[in-house]
């Protein structure tokens, strides 16, 4: 096995369980999943496709909570240990000085991303159809919300954690106004995390798993073989779409340009957390803790649209993976 390191802070206190005996998957669940129940806090139908980050010795992270009139709003939380979570009751009121933009109709999906002295929030926004929402925080406490990343309708707004040849980065996967039967994976880069564009094709949808459409998943991880990306696909079955997770390599300098991409799944819904639900058959993963010094890292994921549920992998072993199954 190749020893791959993680390019990034040491996180000693994340999450971890040792692969069950008798288990040979890549990536394996926690056996305290969900983690967090649908039902957490008292407006909540269900708590799922949420971001998770270290946050000043413990852990904060923005959560997606569909409400009791299934209105689908995101709430800030807190936890000691990144298992047990305190989150608001009350939805983040995101400050904004225009109120063309500041206007809140839904959220959801969202992602929380490092970037040199504050937090970014990345969400699926509306502003006449889904885009990517983008704010920022200090302390998980006042959200200032700045201007959509794109036009409508796009999905799926993932930041790189630093700087790529001075821009800011983030992967997307334009899509349509409703339950989108397509979609491929785009790169694109700002000056200022206002103004996006050159745009480049990351990746496609191809056979099996990940043959409907495809979309980035947590925060890229860097790492001596280049940004490990953990993605979701897709597959349309006889009884409706069905979502699992895969992963890829792509160039640290140029990510859009893809070096290794997996055939198989990581996982996929097989529980029956992850194949009973608000929507039946979904791993949709959207946050990861990794520690530098183990390579130990913790995939926070939504199941079945209704709870969260965390995962592990040890990034020896998973960039293997990757490589040893590439397309």
């Amino acid at each position: 096995m190749s020893r791959v390191a993680i390019i990034g802070n040491e996180l000693a206190n994340i999450p971890w369980e040792e692969r069950p005996q008798g288990c040979s998957d890549v990536v394996w669940r926690s056996t305290m999943n969900p983690v967090i129940p649908r039902n957490l806090i008292p407006c909540s139908n269900s708590i799922f496709n949420s971001a998770v980050v270290p946050f000043k010795g413990a852990f904060a992270g923005v959560f997606r909570v569909d409400d009791r009139a299934r209105n689908m709003r995101i709430h800030a939380g807190r936890s000691e240990d990144a298992i047990h979570w305190q989150i608001e009751h009350e939805p983040i009121r995101f400050k904004c000085d225009d109120p063309e933009i500041g206007r809140f109709v839904y959220g959801y999906d969202p992602r929380v991303c490092w970037i040199e002295d504050r937090y970014y929030v990345t969400w699926c926004n509306w502003y006449y159809g889904p885009t990517i929402g983008v704010a920022y925080t200090y302390d998980f406490k006042d959200f200032y919300q700045i201007e959509n990343a794109y036009l409508p309708f796009n999905r799926n707004g993932v930041l790189f954690p630093r700087k790529i040849r001075g821009k800011y980065m983030m992967l997307s996967r334009p899509s349509d106004n409703g339950h989108t039967p397509f979609g491929d994976i785009f790169v694109s880069e700002s000056p200022d995390m206002i103004h996006w564009g050159h745009h480049r094709h990351v990746m496609g949808t191809v056979g099996g798993w990940q043959s409907t459409k495809i979309g980035a998943g947590p925060v890229p991880i860097e790492t001596t073989e280049g940004w490990l990306l953990i993605y979701h696909g897709v597959l349309t079955s006889c009884n409706g779409f069905v979502y699992s997770a895969g992963a890829a390599l792509l160039d640290l300098e140029e990510p859009w340009k893809v070096m290794y991409r997996t055939a198989p799944y990581i996982i996929s819904p097989q529980t029956l957390y992850e194949c009973v639900g608000d929507v039946p058959n979904v791993v949709f993963p959207c946050a990861a803790l990794a520690d530098a010094r183990t390579g130990r890292i913790a995939v926070y994921y939504g199941a079945a649209d209704t709870v969260t549920c965390v995962a592990f992998a040890k990034v020896d072993e998973l960039v293997d993976f990757i490589k040893s199954n590439s397309l």
